[in-house]
This record gives C-alpha cells, structure tokens and sequence, in this order.
C-alpha cells in the first residue's frame, strides 16, 4: 500500500505539468560528526524538457550547528550555472555563480506531523555582479509509517525568495510529494515542483519532477538531511 501511494504521488506528476516537464535531480550526502556538528555536500541537476534540454547544474558544500535539539544554524557555499534554453547546457551561458549563504532552521514537531521554518540569507557573486537574496521556506512532513529503520512519508513545502532591490519579490517554488528508506543510509524523495519567477531570466513558470537520493552516515546512529 505504502508503495502504490509513493508510485501515485510519481507519476501523478505528469498530470500535473501543464508545460513541458523538466526534471529536477538532487544527491545529498550527509555526515553527522556528533550531537552538534554536521557536513554536507549536495549536487543538482535540471533539465526543462523530460530529461532533455539540460540547462542548469549547481554543486555545493556546508556545515550545520545544532543549537538546540529543534533550531540549527547553516552555513556554506557553492557553485551554480545557468545555461541558455536551446539545447543540452547550450551557449551562451546566461548566468555563472559562486555563492555562499547562512540560514537558520527551525522545527516544530507535532504527533502527525512535523513542520519546518527555514530563513537563508545569500550572498551572490556572479558575471552579472553582485546580489543578494532572502528566502523562506515553510515546510510540513507527514509520517505514513515509521520503524526504527524505516520511514514513509509525505512531504510538502512552499519557498518565497525576495531581494533587496525592487521589485523585491523573486519567485515562488512549491513542492509536493513524498518519500521512503530504502536503507538505514540512502532514502529517496519524489514529488512535483512547481516554480513561478518574477523578472527573471530563468525557468519562468515551469514545472519539474522531482527525484531525490538522500545518503546519510552517522557515527552515532541517527539519520539527519540537509536538503536545499
């Protein structure tokens, strides 16, 4: 039952799309040091059309703090290029980026369900010169089942990014979906991603599938993500 409803919320992607459908590939790993400390490391890749028209990669890395068991602290950086429309990273490159950023999370856990507040504060340096950039991202995770090993899931979330030039607002990007474990180190998440941009000259109004794999190690046991 758990994998029919995960197998309906992928292919109820296609359903979705009402424009050409992108994908959207993501690999994180994650490794927990101790209690306080961990390191990340992630990769993405976007095409525009259904695993074609490839137009966007980023790479990145990064350390979280946890302040509390409920409230992290993060901090990291990476790179991030955008490629023209007509093909597979097609020429001329619209946008190269080298960017860092420091977020804090915060995580409200329910008995059905846990939500999560995310604050993140950019700093980009690209070809096209400076920017900045705030984003918050409002998060919900259903449990459908949980084991000590395992755990099925729905997940949505709704992110707003803003500037600090006008017209301020920049996109919005919302997610829904759902994943699983398929081992104590590797879980995998898929869903629909919906992205809405304003005065940007990049993926305006698109509509992506979602894939995810999620590799985590920890020395103490625990198993802990820090998706972008």
């Amino acid at each position: 039952m758990k994998y029919r409803l995960l197998l309906y919320i992928f292919f109820s992607t296609f359903c979705f799309s009402q424009n050409d459908l992108g994908t959207w590939n993501t690999t994180n790993f994650n490794l927990k040091i101790n209690d306080k400390w961990q390191v990340f490391a992630e990769s993405q890749l976007r095409s525009l059309k259904f695993y074609d028209n490839f137009h966007y990669y980023e790479v990145k890395t990064g350390i979280t703090y946890k302040i509390k068991p409920n409230f992290y602290v993060n901090s990291g950086f990476g790179n991030y290029n955008t490629y023209s429309e007509n093909g597979n990273f097609a020429t001329p490159i619209k946008q190269k980026e080298i960017r860092t950023w420091i977020q804090l999370v915060f995580k409200n856990p329910f008995n059905f369900m846990s939500v999560e507040h995310r604050y993140r504060a950019e700093q980009r340096f690209t070809n096209l010169g400076y920017k900045n950039r705030f984003r918050y991202r409002l998060s919900a995770k259903f449990p459908i089942f949980k084991s000590k090993e395992k755990e099925y899931f729905l997940l949505g979330w709704n992110e707003l990014f803003f500037t600090n030039n006008e017209p301020f607002f920049e996109r919005n990007r919302l997610f829904l979906g759902g994943g699983f474990d398929i081992t104590k180190n590797l879980a995998i998440q898929t869903g629909y991603i919906y992205q809405f941009d304003y005065k940007i000259n990049d993926e305006t109004g698109r509509d992506f599938l979602n894939i995810v794999l999620l590799y985590s190690f920890d020395f103490k046991g625990e198993k802990e993500t820090n998706l972008d």
